[in-house]
C-alpha cells in the first residue's frame, strides 16, 4: 500500500468534503452481448472474414484441421469447414488419424455405402481404439453422403507402443519394422525439442524415455504423411484431391510432425494448419490427471522456432460450464 504525504492528503480531503458527487446512474437496458467467434489470421495476426479465408483454404492441397480430440466444438468447426469447402466444389478426401491406415478395406465398404457407420465401428473395434469415436460420425456421414472417400491414417497403436516402450525404431523387429516407411526419418531437432516440452506433462516422461517416445510420435507422423500423399491420388497434379485432415493439432503445430513429413514427400504442396482454440474447455479425466504434472511452456520456449503455430485459428468464446440455479444437468 501506498501512502500519501500528509498535506496533499489533507488537501484532498478537504476537497472531497466540499464536492457533492452525484450516485451512479443505473441504466436499464440489455445485458452485454456475449463474446462471438471469430477467425484470426495467425500470418498478418488480424481477424479474417469468413470468406476470404476459405477463398484462401480452398487453394491448398491439403488441410489441417487440428483439434483436441474430445472437444465437441472442434469437431463442429471441421465439420463446417469440409461442408463449405466441398460446397466450393473442391475435390476432397477426408483423412482421419482416428482411423488406422490397417482398417482401410472395412472404410472402403462404408464408402461404398456397403455398410453403415455402426457397423464398420463394430468390425474395426472402433470403440476400444478411439473411445470418442462417434464424434467422427458426422464428419463421416457427410463424407459418404456427398462421394468424399474417407482414408484412415494412423500407424497400428501396437506397433507405436512397441516403439515408445521397447526403446525406439532401433529395438524393432523385421517384421514390425517393414509396417513403416522405408524412408522413414527420426532427426528433426525443433520437433524434438518441441515434443519434449510437452511429453514433461507426463509423470512417467523422465529423460531416459524421452527419446523412444518422440520416436513413436515421429514415426506415427511419417506413417501419416505417407498415407496422406496417397490418398490424394496419382501423378497427375490435375487429379489430385485436396486431403482434409482431422487429427491433433500437436501432429502439424509449427509446420512441424505430419506436415514437415508431407513436405518432404511431396514437392511443392500447399498446406493450410487450421487450429481452433480451447477456450477453458479442456476437461481432464481423474486418471489423467493422476498421470499428469503442470508443466509451463514459455514464449521465448516457442519463440526460436520462428514460424506462427498455424494459418488461421478459430477463436471460440470461452466456455463456461456453470448453470443457472435449478437449471437441469446438460448431458450428451
Amino acid at each position: 500500500m501506498k501512502f500519501l504525504p500528509l498535506s496533499l492528503a489533507g488537501a484532498m480531503l478537504a476537497l472531497a468534503a466540499c464536492t457533492s458527487v452525484p450516485p451512479p446512474v443505473r441504466v436499464a437496458g440489455p445485458l452485454p452481448r456475449p463474446p462471438r467467434e471469430f477467425w484470426l489470421d495467425l500470418v498478418s495476426g488480424d481477424e479474417i472474414a469468413p470468406a476470404d479465408l476459405l477463398e484462401d483454404v480452398a487453394t491448398a492441397g491439403v488441410v489441417y484441421a487440428g483439434e483436441t480430440h474430445t472437444i465437441a466444438r472442434h469437431h463442429a468447426v471441421q465439420l463446417s469447414l469440409l461442408q463449405e469447402l466441398f460446397a466450393r466444389r473442391v475435390p476432397l478426401v477426408l483423412c482421419l488419424e482416428q482411423l488406422e491406415a490397417r482398417d482401410q478395406p472395412a472404410v472402403d465398404r462404408y464408402n461404398a455405402r456397403e455398410i453403415d457407420f455402426a457397423t464398420l465401428a463394430r468390425e474395426i473395434d472402433w470403440p476400444s481404439k478411439w473411445r470418442n469415436y462417434l464424434d467422427y460420425q458426422p464428419l463421416c456421414d457427410f463424407a459418404r453422403q456427398h462421394g468424399i472417400p474417407v482414408r484412415g491414417l494412423n500407424a497400428p497403436a501396437d506397433l507405436i507402443r512397441a516403439i515408445s516402450r521397447g526403446g525406439g525404431v532401433a529395438q524393432l523387429t523385421p517384421e514390425q519394422r517393414a509396417q513403416l516407411p522405408a524412408d522413414l526419418r527420426l532427426d528433426d531437432p525443433d520437433y524434438e525439442r518441441l515434443t519434449n516440452l510437452q511429453l514433461a506433462v507426463h509423470v512417467a516422461a523422465d529423460p531416459a524415455k524421452l527419446r523412444p517416445m518422440f520416436e513413436a510420435q515421429l514415426a506415427r507422423d511419417e506413417v501419416m504423411a505417407a498415407n496422406i500423399v496417397a490418398a490424394r491420388g496419382g501423378p497427375d497434379a490435375g487429379a489430385k484431391r485436396t486431403a482434409f485432415v482431422v487429427l491433433g493439432a500437436g501432429h502439424t503445430r509449427f509446420g512441424l510432425g505430419t506436415a514437415a513429413s508431407v513436405r518432404r514427400r511431396e514437392t511443392g504442396i500447399v498446406e493450410r494448419l487450421i487450429l481452433v482454440s480451447e477456450s477453458g474447455e479442456l476437461e481432464l479425466t481423474a486418471a489423467e490427471k493422476a498421470q499428469s504434472r503442470d508443466v509451463t511452456i514459455s514464449h521465448a520456449d516457442l519463440r526460436s522456432l520462428g514460424r506462427p503455430p498455424g494459418d488461421y485459428v478459430r477463436i471460440l468464446p470461452r466456455s463456461t460450464h456453470a448453470l443457472p440455479a435449478g437449471h437441469p444437468p446438460i448431458t450428451r
